[in-house]
């Protein structure tokens, strides 16, 4: 009887009063389905807590690959027996894809995984600044710009946060959680439970540069690079003292190539020309170097080390 009582209301306000899957956000937007953006829409519709998730790229053929890469990720997670068949369909049935920008004017909350360009961006905030409604919160994934310009862009810096996800984001638990000084506090800690409801790890932090992880890993690999260039150590021997003397699941120059070589300088010249008085923020000849050359690591098959695929070789000599 208590179903039939409540005839009218929606299956999910029912499950929001009997169960915990609630979030205050029905209607979440994604914006970019690149490397990160799709997995970050498919972990949102995975957790079932949102009604719908409205999945945005300006162009069809950017769109058409995201979806692939998706559906091509739930796939696996089926085969993996992971996840159900059930499971795997009602994940996929609450994404919505989608070239028109007006499908996201009523989300509730929306994520912004786009290139990593303030130009960018800047007319990416501007339009939706006025075409959201006024409730909507935006949340920017970037990793290395700031997030108290964007939110001055938005025209709307109280409802503005930084949610950043590492890659790949369906299997990384840690999403650092940003606030600005003009963030709302409330926006903020719902910005904070909503990476709990999709089942990851907050962690808050300031708008500073990097966050907390890149503000202490990027440095760190700068450092590597440096002794390369005094040649204070090998490579090799770089690598194998800090897995070994210091626990890492692989050394810096491991990690930079995995990364690409020409995101690690992007990064760092961003923050060098930003922030010059800070001692920290380094350019390694040896870096500049690579990425002149078109030596990218991982993804070129040549950086500080030689790569087949995914695997790495030995050291470029």
């Amino acid at each position: 009887t208590m179903f039939k009582l409540q005839g009218r209301l929606s299956a999910r306000t029912v499950a929001k009063r009997f169960f915990s899957v609630s979030s205050p956000f029905d209607k979440v937007g994604v914006i970019g389905l690149g490397l990160m953006g799709h997995g970050i829409c498919q972990v949102a519709a995975q957790s079932g807590v949102h009604e719908q998730i409205v999945a945005f790229e300006q162009e069809e053929k950017f769109l058409d690959s995201g979806k692939a890469r998706i559906e091509g990720s739930i796939a696996k997670l089926v085969a993996k027996e992971k996840i159900s068949q059930e499971n795997a369909y009602a994940t996929l049935a609450r994404i919505h894809y989608t070239t028109d920008m007006q499908d996201l004017a009523d989300t509730d909350f929306i994520v912004e995984a786009v290139i990593e360009n303030m130009d960018l961006k800047q007319k990416l905030y501007e339009n939706l600044g006025t075409l959201c409604k006024p409730e909507t919160i935006f949340a920017s994934n970037t990793s290395s710009l700031s997030i108290t310009e964007m939110a001055q862009f938005s025209g709307r810096p109280q409802n503005f946060v930084g949610v950043h996800f590492f890659n790949p984001v369906q299997l990384m638990k840690l999403v650092e959680v940003i606030r600005t000084e003009q963030t709302d506090p409330v926006v903020f800690e719902k910005a904070y439970s909503w990476v709990q409801d999709i089942g990851k790890v907050p962690v808050s932090c300031g708008d500073t540069p990097g966050f907390i992880v890149n503000r202490l890993l990027v440095p760190s690999l700068m450092q590597a690079m440096a002794m390369v260039d005094r040649n204070d150590a090998s490579v090799k021997d770089i690598d194998l003292s800090m897995k070994l003397g210091a626990g890492h699941p692989m050394g810096p120059l491991h990690l930079a190539d995995y990364i690409g070589l020409d995101t690690c300088l992007f990064i760092v010249e961003g923050w060098t020309e930003k922030y010059s008085d800070e001692p920290s923020f380094i350019l390694p000849q040896c870096l500049k170097d690579k990425v002149a050359a078109g030596d990218l690591g991982r993804k070129t098959g040549k950086g500080f080390y030689h790569w087949d695929g995914d695997k790495r070789g030995d050291p470029v000599v």
